[in-house]
């Protein structure tokens, strides 16, 4: 039984990829807002109404909008040449949408959004709550993802490869804690969310909301290959020249280690509260290890090459 009719923007990005089966399997009709070829596996039995366009795009963002019960806003910049380009996309498509809003919202910003002030990035996510707020008030539903990693994801492949290959991986501060989730958890999550719109600030995770460490983080990656490396801190100084060099860098395309994200990296709480959840969404079937074994898999399926292959046995979830 059909639940109405779901837009989504953000539909081919990494999580979005994720979230389109998710929302059909809770019986949506999905339309997406895009401006490139939407074919995609995991959509393959899937009828999709597609609305060609962008956020920039006002008739197609209005044809997209049009009808819809609920709208998933999930297009976004997680890299931008400028503070302006981050706000652009982030804050001012964020109240475009909301605008156009007929039924409920549902906007998917970050967990990077709790600290605005560490970051370019994270100050536009939370622009982007407060425009959309301020244009639906309980009608909109915020959902802050932690750190997300699977199938597809570009962002956390170096991590990867260096677990397979590296005899040394870098630890930074011991004290620190980060929330983490698979995404196809996250997708389930919030496909849950669409159909309950609560009108309050959601943020999600998966079994452990008080997160992990640095060095649980990459050896659980390297038990995905069989590997038992060394360790060595990293200082924080040396993150900060590295981020200086991609400062420089940014001129011909945008940086992913600035001094926003070296911030946000070396911030030592990305754990999540209890009164910062929701109860009742779906347990994540993911624990790290199983997930990040499942994420190797897929990259080694994908024809991603290690210089380890990753384990195969069973995933327990």
């Amino acid at each position: 039984m059909s639940r109405g009719l779901i837009t989504v923007t953000g539909a081919t990005g990494f999580l979005g990829r994720h979230l389109i089966p998710a929302l059909a399997a809770e019986g949506w009709r999905i339309r997406v807002l895009a401006r490139r070829d939407v074919t995609h596996p995991l959509w393959r039995a899937l009828e999709i109404e597609v609305v060609p366009g962008d956020l920039g795009d006002d008739r197609a963002l209005q044809r997209a909008c049009a009808g819809a019960d609920v709208i998933v806003h999930g297009a976004g910049l997680i890299k931008a040449r400028s503070r302006e380009a981050f706000f652009a996309v982030n804050a001012q498509g964020a109240r475009r949408v909301a605008e156009r809003a007929q039924g409920a919202l549902l906007l998917i910003s970050s967990l990077a959004a709790r600290e605005p002030g560490l970051s370019d990035y994270a100050a536009s996510k939370r622009a982007g709550e407060m425009a959309a707020q301020e244009v639906l008030g309980d009608r909109l539903t915020i959902v802050r993802p932690p750190a997300l990693y699977g199938p597809g994801d570009l962002e956390t492949l170096p991590l990867f490869r260096m677990a397979a290959g590296s005899p040394i991986l870098p630890v930074l501060d011991p004290r620190a804690r980060m929330a983490m989730m698979h995404v196809e958890d996250a997708a389930r999550q919030i496909a849950a969310l669409a159909r309950t719109a609560c009108g309050r600030v959601v943020t999600l995770s998966d079994q452990r909301p008080e997160g992990y460490g640095w060095r649980e983080v990459f050896q659980t990656a390297a038990d995905a290959f069989g590997r038992r490396p060394r360790y060595q801190r990293i200082p924080n100084g040396a993150l900060t020249l590295a981020a200086g060099l991609g400062a420089l860098g940014a001129r011909r395309s945008p940086a992913m280690l600035t001094f926003g994200k070296l911030r946000e990296i070396t911030h030592l709480d990305w754990s999540v509260t209890p009164d910062e959840q929701m109860a009742d969404l779906p347990q994540a079937h993911f624990n790290l290890a199983d997930g990040f074994l499942h994420t190797a898999q897929a990259y080694g399926a994908a024809g991603v090459r290690f210089r380890k292959p990753p384990l195969q046995q069973a995933i327990r979830c």
